[in-house]
């Protein structure tokens, strides 16, 4: 295992609305996110885990919701998240072949911590997304193992880590190298201020399509290398990614607030986050799985309990600014991820450059296109 490296020089913010200290979904209060990576030669692969607060989420269960913008995954979890609208483990990444796996990790993690489970309490519903990082890992090796979950659960931290590391080592983003970015933004509604967070396993897109804050970088790129402009390993990477490519891969996007919403209205603003997602440049195509979840921190949904709480929740109305700040943070969470990675090699030689590494003029390009 190793512990995968990021820059430590952020993306460019993208649109107007600020966002939070850390500029992370960990802005969210009490949300953590733990990844263990796995690095030698062809396996690079791993997993990554969010908690969406500190105490068991089984016994104090969180509203959430999810949206399947194209269902192109393999994923586990979903059918009762959809009825009954809470979490109740960790939410796991990881790669496609590692998705059961993963899934028996979480079952036992909470029967360890609540005996009664399956038993004289009811059994226990993991959720566990994967996007295929088979291009630069081995998947066939089936490498990722239960001790995996339980060490990115106990590394899981507000300090959160960004780029190829965790479920993000090998993943691959329009051409580039992919993984795992973050960010957040600060929005009132109602009357007040709250936070909305996003992590984001990205693994999609052609790199034609490729655009950051309104920029057709990805358009450019590729005219650069048709030119014969660019001669290094950023012309030869846009060389081969012609814009009559389907687009493949996926992306799992998760999102965190602290304001109060129930699941049907954690369900409205987890579909905010493909329009994040379209403005990068994707058309979420056939062999893309592009799935939301959002969920909410302002409450906990007790097990067992016969009634449950509500505190005064947002009103529909009001909710305009949160979906607008769920569409930013996927959109610069994207941006974080491509801007974050390190350039990686694995199987059989297979690479994917860095988007920085690829275009070390990145900066002034995208300052002389905004002119």
């Amino acid at each position: 295992m190793s512990i995968g490296k990021h820059s430590a020089e952020r993306a460019p913010h993208l649109g107007t609305l600020p966002a939070g200290p850390r500029g992370t979904i960990a802005d969210v209060d009490g949300v953590s996110v733990g990844h263990c990576t796995l690095a030698e030669g062809a396996l690079q692969t791993g997993v990554t885990v969010i908690r969406p607060h500190r105490g068991d989420p089984f016994v104090d269960k969180v509203p959430a919701a999810a949206s399947v913008i194209n269902g192109f995954g393999k994923s586990i979890g979903l059918v009762q998240l959809d009825e009954l609208g809470t979490l109740e483990t960790p939410i796991a990444l990881t790669n496609t072949f590692g998705v059961g796996v993963l899934a028996q990790a979480q079952i036992r993690a909470a029967i360890r911590a609540n005996p009664r489970i399956g038993r004289e309490w009811s059994t226990v519903n993991p959720l566990v997304f994967e996007c295929n990082d088979g291009y630069l890992n081995d998947i066939q090796t089936l490498a990722v193992a239960e001790r995996h979950f339980d060490d990115a659960f106990d590394a899981a931290s507000a300090d959160v880590g960004r780029g190829a590391l965790g479920a993000g080592r090998g993943m691959s983003c329009f051409d580039l190298k992919g993984g795992i970015g973050t960010a957040s933004r600060v929005v009132s509604a109602a009357g007040r201020d709250y936070t909305v967070g996003a992590l984001v396993l990205a693994n999609f897109g052609r790199l034609p399509m490729l655009t950051i804050d309104g920029t057709p970088l990805g358009r450019m790129l590729t005219e650069r290398a048709a030119a014969a402009e660019l001669a290094n390993a950023a012309a030869n990477a846009a060389a081969h990614a012609t814009a009559d490519k389907p687009e493949q891969g996926s992306i799992v996007m998760i999102v965190a607030t602290d304001a109060p919403l129930d699941g049907r209205q954690l369900k409205r603003l987890s579909l905010r986050a493909a329009a994040g997602l379209a403005r990068s440049g994707s058309v979420y195509g056939h062999g893309s799985g592009d799935i939301a979840l959002a969920f909410s921190t302002a409450y906990t949904v007790p097990h067992g309990a016969d009634f449950v709480a509500l505190p005064p929740l947002v009103a529909d109305h009001g909710m305009d600014p949160l979906f607008r700040a769920c569409a930013d943070s996927i959109e610069q969470a994207i941006v974080d991820a491509l801007w974050s990675a390190e350039s990686v090699t694995g199987r059989d030689g297979h690479r994917r450059l860095s988007l920085r590494d690829s275009v070390p003029d990145l900066t002034q390009l995208l300052r002389h296109a905004a002119r």
